[in-house]
């Protein structure tokens, strides 16, 4: 009787053995899931180093991983995703050298304009809690949201370094888990007023663009010590269906961030700009970004009337970058795009279209951003079509300008956003 007992055993464990996927490899039951493998164990080919087109950042296949040199610091030694994902399910396992520390980051901005991911995208944590040879915060520990969420300790359990962890984050249209050795350490809601606060009275305070971002590159960190990864799986996961944004409540600039030290008030359930005695560049842009929407927007021009609409741009002081749907005076282009930095004018409006501007009365533009594709229109007639692949690209706010040279204001109100 024992005998059939340990036969039976032996004969489970190696049918388990033999139905256990080998390391890097997608099962059937994943495949027909929608799972998709990340590394294969042997290239870097849906990788590459950020900010760059050359090179891994130090990142190397080794013996069926992806191994960081441990060359890397704060400043470099960063790989991303070649593909972008919003809404998905990521699992990986790692194991880290004693006392190392690094991360995983999702949403992650490539752009010029940063210098590293994190200051886009957030981190799930990986270190070394017990050899780790400085002072950890809390925030700062294996699990944790960096910076943000804590972990439940209570549910945490760490593997040492050197030996395998099997992580999870999950973003599924604003919520937030993240998992480690099969129990759920966290959750949260993105962009909620919780959020918002624990962004602007923390670490990322300095960091404006941090967080914002529903859609972006996977990041791994090389933060000058050896971090192995493997079994790399990711799962897009479905949008919901979202509701009609009012941009602007006709009470007050809640939801918006003034730039600059020009005008924008609320008078009469309007929202108004105005030229200040700086007569600079001015801004007011949402907290949140916008990446594909449809958006209608109703404007007067009582004075001068140079201004503009701002779309996926992110802005530093009065430096903006990003796409203009131009606003102003008749016969300079309303409707036409105009990028901010480098090429200049995209698209300028003929001669002939320059009557649907509606002088001193109100006017409507519509702006349509999908993908790398935009279209406007003014009072119901389309005035810009483009396809351009650095839109694409890019995500950001919405964001009202005032030009500079003084003796503007104009009057905005009806803004209304649908996510698309």
């Amino acid at each position: 009787m024992k005998q059939t007992i340990a036969y039976f055993l032996i004969t489970l464990l190696v049918f388990f053995w033999a139905c256990s996927p080998a390391d890097n490899q997608l099962t059937s039951r994943e495949e027909s899931e929608g799972w998709e493998l990340l590394f294969d164990g042997e290239t870097l080919s849906k990788w590459k180093a950020y900010n760059t087109e050359e090179g891994t950042a130090g990142w190397t296949a080794e013996d069926g991983t992806l191994a960081a040199g441990g060359e890397g610091s704060d400043a470099h030694g960063y790989i991303i995703t070649n593909e972008q994902y919003d809404n998905f399910d990521l699992k990986f396992e790692w194991k880290i050298a004693e006392g190392g520390n690094s991360g995983v980051m999702y949403h992650v901005i490539e752009s010029e304009n940063f210098s590293t991911p994190y200051l886009t995208g957030p981190e799930y944590q990986l270190i070394d809690d017990e050899g780790y040879p400085g002072e950890l915060k809390e925030w700062q520990k294996a699990g944790a949201d960096y910076a943000m969420y804590l972990p439940d300790d209570a549910k945490k359990e760490l593997k040492p370094a050197g030996e395998w962890n099997t992580s999870r984050i999950v973003f599924d249209n604003g919520h937030v888990e993240h998992w480690l050795n099969g129990k759920k350490l966290l959750e949260f809601e993105a962009w909620t007023d919780d959020w918002f606060e624990r962004k602007n009275s923390g670490k990322w305070d300095n960091a404006p663009e941090y967080g914002l971002s529903s859609v972006g590159h996977i990041s791994l960190q090389d933060h000058g010590s050896r971090v192995w990864f493997k079994n790399i799986k990711i799962k897009e996961l479905a949008d919901k269906e979202k509701e009609e944004v009012e941009l602007f409540n006709g009470k007050n600039l809640d939801g918006w961030i003034e730039y600059g030290t020009e005008k924008w008030y609320v008078e009469d359930g309007l929202l108004v700009c105005e030229s200040g005695p700086d007569e600079k560049y001015g801004y007011l842009g949402t907290e949140r970004y916008y990446k594909d929407f449809d958006l209608s927007v109703d404007f007067k021009q009582v004075s001068d009337g140079n201004s503009g609409i701002f779309f996926r741009s992110t802005i530093d002081g009065r430096k903006v970058s990003g796409w203009q749907v131009e606003v102003a005076p008749k016969g300079h282009d309303s409707g036409g795009i105009y990028e901010s930095y480098g090429r200049g004018w995209l698209h300028q409006i003929p001669d002939d279209m320059e009557d649907y501007l509606k002088e001193g009365e109100w006017n409507n533009m519509r702006i349509k951003v999908v993908g790398s594709e935009v279209t406007t229109w003014l009072n119901g007639q389309e005035m810009t079509k483009l396809d351009d692949p650095a839109i694409g690209k890019a995500n950001g706010r919405i964001a009202l300008q005032i030009h500079d040279g003084g003796g503007i204001k104009v009057l905005w109100k009806n803004l209304v956003l649908k996510p698309l």
